[in-house]
């Protein structure tokens, strides 16, 4: 059997993504340009499909940049017919790009935004919310999952970005918060008995948890 490399691999997975909006590909060309971390279109993709898979009505973002993954999840929902994603983020300016890029993308009736800090809006959002997609600072991951699990509807879907952390978390001499904050949150979620957990290793690895 021939040895895998992860370039190898995020390469082939990204053929199997179907062609893209323009507006994605633009958003996509943003990111690269100015160095904007964006979950990409494989884990875009990715998010998109159980939002489809369970005809989700309500998802909230933890972060949402200027609106990618927000593309993707507003996409699944105008498919399934309806309903809302919350964009979250505390600047101002990337909160209009988002709502621009999402205007041209037929989308932004479909999205409601706050300007806050993400765990805080979700708290005080009513729920419960069929999808929670966590792509916040690092350090925070532990703090936030009571208040996911609390929104997170019985059968729902979370979602959680960069929990392979671009390799800090195997490095036993990193022991910054941020990658702190990654281990301590898989060791809290996969202990727990009221997920079940898995862990795709795709781009920077996204961990999808069903809530029982």
């Amino acid at each position: 059997m021939a040895e895998l490399d992860y370039q190898t691999v995020q390469d082939y997975l990204l053929t199997l993504v179907p062609p893209r909006e323009v507006e994605l590909l633009e958003m996509e060309r943003y990111a690269e340009e100015n160095d904007f971390p964006i979950i990409g279109p494989i884990c875009g993709y990715y998010c998109y499909q159980p939002a489809r898979m369970i005809g989700a009505k309500s998802i909230f973002e933890l972060g949402s940049g200027y609106g990618y993954s927000t593309a993707w999840f507003a996409k699944a929902l105008r498919e399934n017919g309806g309903g809302t994603v919350h964009h979250t983020v505390w600047d101002e300016e990337l909160s209009k790009r988002a709502a621009g890029y999402l205007s041209r993308l037929g989308s932004a009736e479909l999205v409601e935004f706050h300007i806050s800090e993400a765990v805080d809006a979700l708290r005080q959002t009513p729920g419960p919310f069929d999808i929670i997609f966590n792509d916040i600072d690092k350090q925070g991951y532990p703090a936030s999952l009571p208040v996911i699990k609390d929104k997170l509807s019985r059968g729902g879907i979370l979602i959680i970005d960069n929990m392979l952390w671009h390799g800090r978390i195997f490095d036993s001499k990193d022991a910054s918060p941020a990658t702190e904050g990654v281990r301590a949150f898989t060791r809290m979620i996969t202990a727990d008995s009221d997920w079940v957990v898995s862990l795709a290793p795709m781009r920077d690895g996204m961990i999808v948890a069903f809530r029982k």
